[in-house]
């Protein structure tokens, strides 16, 4: 993801200096964009007016952030942290807290619109954090970005991501099930989706993804490890805020039995592969 992103950055007029935890991946950008590349996240951070962050998980975040040579030992007063990393809200708000003591800014700004997204600079932020900062940012943020909302306080771009991966994690599942369905029932599943598709139960995963789904193909988009991650984080903020998600816990079970047999790095849409092994099971 920050692959792509980085290059749109360099595109526009901005001056870029990445870091990449993996050295090779970041002669072969520089190869690809131009730009400067560094060894460290402070080295890449020390001047900048504004640092893009794109990791893992939490831990990589925090490494990358206030680990040794961290962004946050470099960044200077008034520097704006945008951090697109999918993660859990308690680190967003701890590491804007430590922003905030620092005398610069942190944002949490997830994203949405997967791989091609990324690559045709049209993603979605969904961010968190105070506006001011947020009004700075945004312009650059626009750089890859074509929709880009500020949704409260730090955290807030997290939570918003839940919902996010809430909402795709049941549509996959229901897109399965209707394709698995028609399959099954003899329709002509190209027409099917033609006629649905105008109607109510139209989806952007209808409309991108029906045709590999049918095809068993699985190579096109957000893995399932990764989907694994970012529901796990859902289901373990709703233990905290009292959410009811019952149909989330049954897809992510469905993810993890993906996994086991050998799909931890097939898209998201491959639970429809479940659906087939167990009515040949």
């Amino acid at each position: 993801m920050g692959f792509p992103m980085a290059g749109h950055l360099l595109k526009k007029g901005h001056t870029v200096t990445v870091y990449n935890r993996s050295p090779n991946k970041a002669t072969l950008w520089q190869q690809t964009y131009g730009g400067n590349i560094a060894t460290t996240p402070a080295l890449a951070a020390a001047g900048a007016d504004y640092i893009f962050t794109c990791v893992g998980n939490d831990d990589d975040l925090r490494h990358v952030c206030i680990g040794k040579d961290g962004v946050f030992s470099s960044a200077k007063t008034g520097a704006v942290i945008v951090d697109h990393t999918t993660t859990s809200a308690t680190v967003a708000r701890e590491l804007a807290s430590i922003a905030t003591n620092k005398d610069f800014y942190f944002l949490d700004a997830p994203v949405s619109g997967g791989q091609a997204g990324a690559q045709n600079g049209t993603l979605t932020v969904m961010a968190g954090g105070l506006e001011s900062a947020f009004e700075m940012a945004k312009p650059v943020i626009a750089s890859f970005a074509t929709s880009i909302q500020l949704m409260g306080p730090a955290g807030f771009g997290q939570l918003t991501k839940m919902v996010n991966q809430i909402c795709i994690a049941g549509l996959v599942q229901s897109l399965s099930e209707g394709i698995h369905f028609a399959q099954c029932a003899g329709l002509d599943v190209e027409k099917v989706i033609n006629v649905i598709s105008k109607g109510a139960a139209s989806s952007w995963q209808m409309q991108n993804r029906y045709k590999t789904m049918m095809q068993g193909e699985f190579n096109f988009g957000f893995a399932v490890d990764w989907m694994r991650k970012d529901l796990d984080i859902a289901l373990t903020e709703a233990q905290t805020n009292g959410a009811e998600l019952p149909v989330t816990e049954i897809v992510d079970n469905y993810y993890a039995e993906l996994q086991k047999i050998g799909g931890k790095r097939w898209d998201t849409s491959s639970l429809i592969s479940l659906l087939k092994k167990h009515r040949n099971a």
